[in-house]
């Protein structure tokens, strides 16, 4: 828990650089994550020594090294050779999350890897080519409790060295021992919906996921939400990511962490869609522009309760705001969001005599805040 700007820029650099997380990757791979520790990012020379508030939102914002991304993908692609290996049943493989979507914040992040079972999918019996598909004694349930229980024997015997906890509803998660990453296997299969049936794209597909301590089954459309906040994000030239990331950091950073962690970082990412695309698209050039919308947003959504509660996720399945506790969650990271763009403005107006400064000030002072790249 981060209490000044210091500490919040110490756990910046720890947690894009993997450093936080070392005791969750294979020994093998400690001593690559501590020396790329020491090298320094671009984003850490973009502001003066008299700029911490601003070097922070900057590097808050920012991808994290393509390189950790690459290999995060890469475990989860060495998990998924093992379960093709070795389960009865044949099963293919899809990534969903935040890092498919390159709006992780940690450099040792937990990646999701659909492990969809090649047997059994369900369809909409109302949708253009209903017709085409036949019946199977399977059930969705039954298929998936089975999977999940050939999939755990297949990774514990795999990876005897790592830990392989089984012991949540909707994954397995695999770290340690000898893996770059953590994974996240997560038994699933096909739903094909209306839409997809309709469309044929993948993206439309959807995703029935298994919660054993139910037991129950899931739907859910995580390759529509990659696709939706991508196409946005391209829209606005990078803009949504930054907003995403930059969103993601104070909340784990911030003094009151209990609370803001009450809304989720995929509930995150379905906000920001929302927020105003002329505005983030401002940040390609003055970058501060983006954290100005992302904080003048979520101060929108806690004035406008009642309008922000009907906001939809990107795929269109569920409003976001849809219990209270991630309406507290956004208002503890909405108020962490005001202070800080209201240091960051301090440090843009440095030498200008003012006492509290004023939103028009701060606005004008984010909104065309030039910072070159570095050197």
């Amino acid at each position: 828990m981060a209490r000044n700007i210091n500490d919040r820029l110490t756990q910046l650099n720890s947690r894009r650089k993997g450093t936080d997380r070392l005791d969750r990757i294979a020994t093998a791979s400690v001593n690559d994550v501590l020396a790329k520790s020491l090298i320094t990012e671009a984003w850490e020379k973009r502001a003066t020594a008299s700029q911490p508030y601003t070097r922070y939102a900057l590097g808050a914002m920012q991808a994290v090294s393509e390189r950790y991304t690459q290999i995060s993908v890469e475990t989860a692609e060495r998990v998924g050779k093992q379960l093709i290996s070795n389960l009865p049943m044949s099963v293919s493989f899809r990534l969903q999350g935040s890092v498919p979507l390159d709006v992780h914040i940690r450099g040792v992040s937990d990646v999701d890897l659909l492990t969809l079972d090649d047997r059994f999918l369900t369809y909409n019996p109302f949708g253009s080519r209903a017709n085409t598909y036949s019946s199977t004694i399977l059930t969705s349930l039954g298929a998936l409790m089975e999977l999940r229980r050939e999939a755990e024997t297949v990774l514990k015997t795999a990876y005897p060295a790592a830990k392989v906890d089984c012991s949540g509803g909707k994954c397995i998660a695999l770290s340690g021992g000898s893996l770059a990453r953590p994974v996240d296997v997560v038994p699933s299969h096909w739903d094909d919906n209306a839409a997809y049936q309709l469309s044929l794209q993948e993206h439309d597909r959807g995703v029935t996921i298994l919660n054993k301590k139910v037991p129950e089954t899931l739907g859910n459309l995580p390759l529509l939400h990659i696709k939706q906040v991508h196409d946005r994000d391209t829209s606005v030239f990078g803009g949504l990511k930054k907003a995403i990331r930059l969103t993601k950091n104070v909340k784990n950073d911030a003094e009151n962490e209990a609370s803001a962690a009450k809304l989720p970082s995929f509930d995150i990412a379905g906000l920001l869609f929302h927020a105003d695309q002329n505005a983030l698209r401002a940040g390609y050039t003055y970058e501060l522009a983006i954290l100005l919308e992302t904080q003048r947003f979520l101060d929108w959504c806690y004035h406008n309760k009642d309008a922000a509660k009907q906001l939809k996720t990107p795929d269109g399945s569920r409003c976001i705001l849809d219990t209270e506790a991630k309406f507290a969650g956004l208002s503890t990271i909405s108020v962490e969001m005001d202070n800080l763009a209201k240091e960051v403005a301090r440090e843009q107006l440095a030498g200008v005599s003012f006492g509290e400064p004023s939103w028009s000030q701060i606005d004008e002072a984010l909104r065309k805040a030039y910072i070159p790249a570095a050197a």
